[in-house]
């Protein structure tokens, strides 16, 4: 069985970021975990991506499950709209896929 790191970047930042994020933070997901890491982990993002994140995790690539051009990088966002529906703003996250060794 191949096991798999994806690290979840922060792309862009459209708007305010109620947790904070800023382009170039990084959450790390290893075979079945999040790995500790000072980088905090917004509940709605993550809620929005784990449909995607486990598929993804077992070697699915990003084409088929449309969320990018690539087999092992896709994108993704977080739920929340922004202005003027909110007072928060939209994160978008890179996800790139790497083979780990076991």
């Amino acid at each position: 069985m191949s096991y798999y790191r994806i690290y979840i970047i922060v792309k862009e930042v459209r708007g305010y970021c109620a947790a904070g994020y800023k382009p170039g933070d990084t959450i790390i997901i290893e075979k079945f975990y999040v790995k500790p890491q000072h980088t905090k982990i917004c509940l709605h993002a993550l809620n929005s991506m784990l449909t995607l994140l486990m598929p993804f995790l077992k070697g699915i690539s990003a084409k088929s499950l449309g969320i990018g051009m690539e087999d092992h990088r896709g994108y993704i966002q977080c739920p929340d709209p922004g202005k003027p529906y909110t007072s928060g703003g939209t994160v978008v996250f890179e996800l790139i896929r790497r083979k780990i060794q076991e």
